[in-house]
């Protein structure tokens, strides 16, 4: 079979196809390749699309293409930004998810760490974006202060209730999790909001651009925010039970000074980064909305695509 670069390897119909396909492109193992390294497979996608001779094999075509895939975005074939990149999220996520579950006691740890929390969210939510739809200075400043502003409150608030109540510190222990929830439903959508107000861009069967739709939109973000909560719950649910659990083994519990930070990170690493790939490949990339759903819910839109061809539009749903 011939080797297309703008073709995932892996059949994206079924969730194992996209699981293979994200596994290889949110390797933390390559997140730390060299910026020479990445442009040269960048180069030789380029080549392929031009159907130039490539000296490569088969295996290094698909090294290069699962760089090219962890580095580049998808829509504008740019060079993201090293922290944004999704191949990188598992070394961020581990530090911050980690970080707010062994400092959760003190309140201006919880602040710091839900700030530093959101401050890389909103860098990957930037990076991961649909880059076809517009996004202004003031809609990040907007959507930071906001998305950094609810995770605070709801941490600060179930902080507050859960030391009233006197709860179990495995309920104290779950704070982070509803905070990071809450800036999730609202760092996303409001990252985005130029799409579900003014409609994100579809294609037809054929990849050609027919137009806009904001019911896209709303079905793209809903299952991004889902997928982002879907990755982070597990690890922020079992490691505190773990470490629970841990708590009472009288070995660990005798050396629990030197191995209280390494063991949250180490499982925090494994959960968080298994969740990513599995995360990502819930939900096909590039996503569709029926024609008969627009014109149920946007007949607006409807009325400019009804003759297109085929009965969906297709749209890239980011990550």
């Amino acid at each position: 079979m011939a080797f297309d670069p703008d073709q995932p390897r892996f059949d994206q119909s079924t969730f194992y196809g996209r699981l293979r396909h994200f596994a290889g492109m949110t390797d933390p193992r390559i997140a730390f390749s060299s910026t020479s390294e990445l442009i040269a497979a960048s180069d030789l996608m380029q080549k392929c699309r031009e159907k130039k001779p490539v000296p490569a094999t088969l295996e290094e075509l698909h090294r290069a293409q699962r760089l090219y895939q962890s580095a580049f975005h998808p829509d504008t074939g740019e060079l993201q930004n090293f922290a944004g990149r999704m191949c990188f999220n598992v070394w961020g996520g581990t530090m911050l998810c980690g970080a707010m579950m062994i400092w959760y006691k003190s309140t201006p740890a919880v602040i710091f760490w839900q700030w530093a929390n959101q401050s890389f969210n909103a860098l990957v939510n930037y990076t991961n974006r649909n880059a076809k739809s517009k996004l202004t200075t003031q809609d990040l400043v907007v959507s930071y202060s906001t998305a950094v502003s609810g995770a605070l409150a709801m941490a600060i608030g179930l902080k507050t209730y859960f030391a009233k109540k006197q709860s179990s510190p495995l309920a104290q222990r779950l704070v982070p999790l509803g905070a990071v929830a809450v800036a999730n439903a609202i760092n996303i959508p409001m990252m985005r909001q130029n799409e579900l107000k003014d409609g994100m861009t579809v294609t037809d069967v054929d990849g050609n651009n027919v137009g806009v739709s904001r019911l896209a939109a709303a079905k793209a973000i809903s299952l991004v925010v889902l997928s982002r909560n879907i990755i982070v719950a597990p690890c922020m649910i079992l490691t505190p039970v773990i470490m629970e659990g841990l708590n009472k083994v009288a070995s660990f519990r005798k050396h629990i000074n030197k191995l209280n930070i390494p063991t949250q990170l180490a499982l925090t690493f494994v959960i968080y980064g298994a969740m990513i790939p599995i995360g990502c490949a819930l939900f096909p990339q590039q996503n569709s909305v029926k024609l008969s759903a627009l014109k149920r819910w946007e007949p607006e839109a409807y009325e400019k695509l009804k003759d297109i061809k085929g009965d969906r539009v297709y749209f890239n749903k980011g990550l």
